[in-house]
């Protein structure tokens, strides 16, 4: 019990937070595309709306936004006439909400550092080349190939007609033994698959 719960009992204090859910939060892609997207637009469309109301107050409008057919253009529409524009720009307008609200995968694996400030990963394509590499120098393997799946790590070596089912054995221990030396998170359970050439 620290300090603080022995002077308010009720007092709860947060849990330190994981390295696994810290180096997913760190390591998440941003929302790039979408941000420009947006903020393009709003800049460009507010640019040109400040450009045509400074101008129309000084008595010379530029005439780069046609405001007075606009305006004639919103007297006349109501929302039963919405045109095919309009709903394009609406459908635009939520698949960008949805961008940015959906968290986006996230290209790097975490991997655990001594230090709790530092956040490491490495590319997925790189530990599935690390983890393949593995798996072929295990005595036997012709070819591996490695798929990351959310919760597993499927290995699939092909090996010659006389391999016995204890090489499935050796090639988990050697990739389970290069996951925990490369001291990745998350990355799930080993599962390795047999495919005998020659039968």
């Amino acid at each position: 019990m620290t300090t603080l719960q022995q002077i308010l009992p009720g007092a709860a204090v947060a849990a330190p937070e994981s390295p696994l859910r810290r180096s997913r939060r760190a390591l998440r892609p941003a929302r790039t595309p979408a941000g420009v997207t947006v903020a393009l637009a709003l800049t460009v469309a507010l640019a040109l709306t400040a450009a045509e109301v400074a101008t129309a107050l000084v008595g010379r409008p530029l005439g780069l936004l046609p405001v007075d057919r606009l305006i004639e253009l919103a007297g006349r529409s109501s929302w039963r006439d919405l045109s095919l524009g309009a709903l394009g720009l609406a459908a635009a307008g939520l698949v960008l909400l949805l961008l940015a609200a959906v968290p986006g995968r996230c290209t790097l694996v975490p991997v655990e550092a001594s230090d709790p400030n530092i956040v490491i990963g490495i590319t997925r394509s790189g530990l599935r080349r690390t983890l393949r590499n593995v798996a072929q120098e295990v005595e036997g393997v012709n070819k591996a190939k490695v798929r990351l799946r959310r919760r597993t790590i499927e290995v699939t070596v092909r090996t010659g007609p006389e391999s016995t089912g204890s090489m499935l054995r050796h090639v988990g221990n050697a990739v389970g033994d290069r996951l925990a030396g490369l001291g990745t998170l998350s990355t799930g359970e080993v599962v390795v698959r047999l495919r005998r050439r020659g039968i």
